[in-house]
């Protein structure tokens, strides 16, 4: 099962997209939706809310008076955590309910209009933020839902800002144009990313590797970050840290498009336990250890063809978890190693030349591994 965060500020067309992802087949899965099933009349939830603010928040219909509601329980912060810890365990219970419900198969799209808010980006395989700016989207709930200019403005301020759903968007997906644009842009993403992904995440395969092709990409530190986030919930206690390693984690150094990370654990009993956890993060175990400076306690891979990674499980003050966890920092200080890693790098980059996937990989692999042994004999007394 792949799951999904949907997320984007009022007016952006979240619900389109939503609506797109389910005729392709995904599994929506509707935050608001189950805010309001969770209080219809009847549910403990209602009764609940009635206990705690008392009986005229209610409907003359016997529904709750959301207006009403609002009035008592956004009065002050008490008022506020009582009512988020009436609505919000129900609410995780009924979510847990539906994705339990799901196929194994299933692309599970979780649509949430406050994930960033709420913190839960980490807790996805991917995200998903539809993009539109702040006026266009005042302008579409004035135009199209008959809000109040200044109220439309008051609501937009009160949400998450437009870069901090960009810090967790996996994928932008910009819905400015016109009516119908992001279908197009939604079924390609579907197509070339999300069913791949959950095809190499059901069958515990890691994507191929990227490109061999050196570029410098200004996403990658992001990206990395992201990652990282997903691997330290998935890591939970046993992670004592997680890093970006490699010539990736150097801003403006060339490199092949297959970000490295290390999760540093306490000893190797640690490292075990991580398997079933990171394999339902994203990312799939590899087979072997590595050997020399490049050996890791396990190796995993994500799953992801949009973004591939490769994730390292070392143990503390091992050789090979200090030769990590320096040589970027060595790459970033001494321009005689930077260039030193680019001339093997470029040779890399022409023997895996015409060759694609793993091939390509396993080809770059055998040119740059030695150099990167021999470094790490060289330098990690300076560790």
């Amino acid at each position: 099962m792949l799951r999904i965060g949907l997320t984007g500020g009022m007016g952006a067309g979240k619900s389109t997209v939503a609506r797109i992802l389910a005729d392709l087949g995904a599994v929506i899965v509707d935050s608001d939706v189950i805010a309001r099933e969770v209080v219809a009349p009847g549910t403990e939830g209602l009764a609940a809310l009635v206990a705690a603010f008392g009986s005229d928040i209610l409907a003359a219909d016997g529904s709750l008076d959301r207006p009403a509601l609002a009035a008592k329980a956004f009065a002050d912060d008490a008022a506020r955590a009582k009512l988020n810890s009436i609505t919000h365990p129900l609410v995780g219970k009924r979510t847990a309910e539906l994705i339990g419900a799901a196929p194994a198969e299933a692309i599970v799209v979780q649509d949430i209009p406050l994930l960033v808010e709420n913190g839960l980006a980490p807790l996805m395989n991917l995200v998903l933020v539809v993009d539109v700016p702040a006026e266009t989207r005042i302008r579409r709930l004035v135009e199209f839902r008959g809000v109040a200019e200044a109220d439309a403005r008051a609501r937009i301020a009160a949400q998450a800002t437009d870069e901090q759903r960009r810090a967790v968007a996996d994928v932008l997906l910009d819905n400015s144009g016109p009516e119908g644009a992001v279908e197009q842009v939604v079924r390609e993403l579907w197509e070339r990313r999300l069913v791949p992904f959950e095809r190499n995440l059901r069958a515990a395969t890691p994507a191929a590797p990227g490109t061999p092709e050196l570029r410098v990409d200004a996403e990658r530190q992001a990206q990395a970050q992201r990652l990282v986030a997903r691997l330290a919930v998935a890591g939970g206690a046993a992670a004592a840290r997680i890093e970006h390693v490699g010539p990736t984690a150097v801003p403006d150094l060339p490199a092949r498009d297959l970000l490295e990370l290390q999760i540093v654990v306490a000893d190797a009993a640690a490292a075990t336990g991580l398997r079933d956890a990171l394999g339902a993060a994203g990312f799939p175990a590899m087979s072997g250890e590595g050997s020399g400076a490049l050996r890791a306690a396990a190796w995993y891979g994500s799953a992801d063809p949009g973004r591939p990674a490769v994730v390292a499980v070392r143990v503390e003050g091992t050789p090979e978890q200090r030769f990590a966890s320096a040589l970027g920092e060595w790459l970033r200080a001494d321009a005689a190693l930077r260039e030193e890693y680019l001339d093997v790098a470029r040779k890399a980059e022409a023997e895996a030349a015409g060759s694609a996937g793993a091939a390509a990989g396993a080809a770059f692999d055998a040119v740059l591994h030695p150099w990167l042994a021999e470094v790490a004999e060289r330098l990690l007394g300076t560790v």
